[in-house]
């Protein structure tokens, strides 16, 4: 009798662990399509700010999901600017990532506003975390003041437009989908979602790849 009960109870729980997610409720399909850094692999793009808490508390999950990130997949992070205050953290992102100290400083600059809360208002704020984490000051002064950093900044304030946003984390798939936990339900179910996507785009692929060329 036991074994019956589990057997139905497994039949009946089933269908809602592989039930796909709604395209409308918790993800939608962007209206411009982006290109992504590498066609050959399947983008998951983060938009997000190191200002916003709902950013913060996505890390560890996120670090978890990117642990076990499968091979065909590139991970891209872009700081968004929704305004004018967002700017100098998005300048901070970029610098780090020209400096090739994301490792470094990229945790640390997340937990010194939402951790210890602390303010970062001023360059100099940025420099402090980027000094105390090992980067020389001269380092990140030829870095934060550079062309390559004003433009990438320059690019990131675009991607309000490109992707319609209005508030951070959201989560990019192939250029072509967008999911938050707020669509999604929490942080957890984002993350199923981007899985769910990925895989479509997967399976995409290899549909293409199969497909016979036309006559």
């Amino acid at each position: 009798m036991k074994k019956w009960f589990t057997l139905i109870a497994l039949i009946l729980v089933a269908p809602f662990v592989h039930a796909a997610f709604d395209e409308g409720i918790d993800y939608k399909r962007l209206a411009n399509p982006q290109p992504t850094a590498d066609p050959d692999k399947i983008e998951v793009l983060e938009l997000f700010w190191y200002g916003c808490p709902h950013c913060y508390h996505l890390e560890p999950q996120l670090d978890a999901w990117l642990e076990h990130k499968p091979d065909d997949v590139t991970f891209v992070r872009i700081p968004a600017v929704l305004g004018p205050d967002w700017e100098l953290l998005a300048r901070a992102y970029y610098t780090m990532e020209l400096l090739g100290a994301e490792e470094q400083v990229h945790r640390p600059l997340f937990e010194r506003i939402h951790k210890q809360r602390k303010r970062i208002r001023t360059v100099d704020d940025v420099k402090a975390v980027f000094v105390e984490q090992g980067v020389a000051e001269q380092d990140f002064d030829r870095t934060f003041q550079s062309f390559a950093v004003i433009t990438k900044t320059s690019r990131a304030r675009q991607a309000r437009a490109l992707y319609g946003i209005t508030g951070v984390p959201v989560l990019v798939v192939n250029g072509k989908y967008l999911t938050s936990a707020q669509m999604a339900g929490g942080n957890k179910e984002m993350l199923q979602v981007v899985d769910f996507l990925v895989e479509q785009e997967r399976t995409a692929s290899r549909s293409a790849v199969a497909a016979p060329a036309a006559p």
